[in-house]
């Protein structure tokens, strides 16, 4: 059992996360103050997303709601506009929610 957004919010989060680690790279070669304001979201999604996605407890059963919730929870740290992968109506109806709803 899944939900409409489940492929749009699982192909943005990894589209995120591999641009994340192309600009964790460029930040060791060039340092952190050669980036943009939109890299360092990057960044920022990209600790996040391992801390609170990837780095599920080993007693941790997360349902696939609550991944998806927590998906929405890291890709609220970008602008809408830049969420390019997921379609105008998933964004409307799933980008502004409160997760614990």
């Amino acid at each position: 059992m899944t939900r409409k957004d489940h492929s749009d919010v699982s192909n943005q989060l990894y589209a995120c996360y591999a641009i994340g680690k192309d600009v964790q790279a460029m930040k060791a070669v060039v340092g952190e103050e050669a980036l943009t304001p939109d890299d360092l979201l990057y960044l920022e999604f990209l600790t996040k997303f391992e801390k609170n996605f990837i780095s599920q407890g080993n007693y941790e059963n997360r349902t696939v709601f609550e991944s998806l919730d927590i998906g929405w929870q890291l890709l609220r740290i970008f602008p809408k506009e830049m969420l390019k992968r997921i379609p105008a109506s998933i964004l409307a109806e799933f980008y502004p929610r409160d997760s614990r709803h």
